[in-house]
């Protein structure tokens, strides 16, 4: 298995590993994934985005490290986008005052990869715009169970202007822990998801940070890390470890709405 994972990255670099979408997928049918979420992220040190998805009508989900670290940070959120250029009736967007990054986030390990925005004032729910629901305590996926995911990141390992304005979608695999123990010194089973393609032609790129991986219908993962100059394998938030953290925060959420409640931002 070791031989067939170092030739793999050995071939990183060949033509087909940057050619086609995300990395190696296509366009998603508009608005077929209706809790995707786009976060443009502003801060003192430059612009950026990342993918996200909606939870509750009041909740999104991301990616702790597409604001961690940054300085005088303004996020506009846009629900029920399919091509992030245009201003498409579908679209909703919010400018995010409240979002809560895991405390015990770490830019090291990257462990604790999940934050949660607060939406303010709730989405209205329509065909485009709708949640998507978390794994119960006993829905756990193992190695070999095919996912989906998706984001406006880049189509390209190597071209620089490969970002794309329209939503690209890819299958995914989910591997087995040791692939990832084997790359990683930091990768904790527990509270991650080993995820790629082991034939090298189809992954996640910059700007699909945040994004979910869904399978079963269900978000089980976040977009997090990889290799730096390599697309397989690919490290994803898993959202079940969380289910705990993400429902005290939400509680939190709710009391804020309450009349004469104080806020904790």
């Amino acid at each position: 298995m070791l031989l067939l994972l170092l030739l793999a990255s050995a071939f990183l670099l060949l033509p087909w590993a940057g050619a086609g979408r995300i990395i190696g997928g296509w366009e998603a049918k508009p608005h077929s994934r209706p809790y995707m979420a786009y976060l443009s992220i502003r801060s003192a040190s430059g612009n950026n985005q990342c993918g996200g998805f909606l939870i509750r009508p009041d909740a999104v989900l991301s990616a702790a490290h597409c604001v961690a670290g940054k300085m005088k940070v303004n996020i506009t959120v846009t629900l029920g986008a399919h091509n992030i250029s245009k201003e498409e009736l579908s679209q909703q967007k919010f400018h995010v005052d409240h979002w809560v990054i895991h405390p015990n986030y770490s830019e090291d390990t990257h462990a604790n990869d999940i934050m949660l925005l607060k939406l303010k004032p709730k989405a209205k729910l329509t065909k485009e715009v709708n949640y998507i629901l978390l794994p119960s305590d006993n829905e756990r996926v193992g190695p070999g169970t095919t996912c989906e995911v998706a984001g406006w990141g880049r189509t390209s390992q190597t071209r620089a202007n490969s970002s794309v304005h329209v939503l690209m979608e890819v299958n995914l695999k989910v591997q087995s822990n040791e692939v990832c123990e084997e790359y990683f010194e930091s990768y904790v089973h527990q509270s991650m998801l080993c995820v790629g393609d082991d034939y090298g032609k189809k992954s996640t790129w910059r700007g699909d940070s945040g994004g979910p991986l869904v399978c079963n219908g269900k978000a089980h993962g976040i977009v997090s890390y990889g290799r730096k100059y390599c697309i397989f394998p690919k490290v994803f938030t898993r959202v079940l470890y969380f289910g705990p953290w993400v429902r005290k925060e939400l509680r939190k959420f709710a009391l804020q709405d309450l009349p004469d409640s104080p806020s904790s931002d």
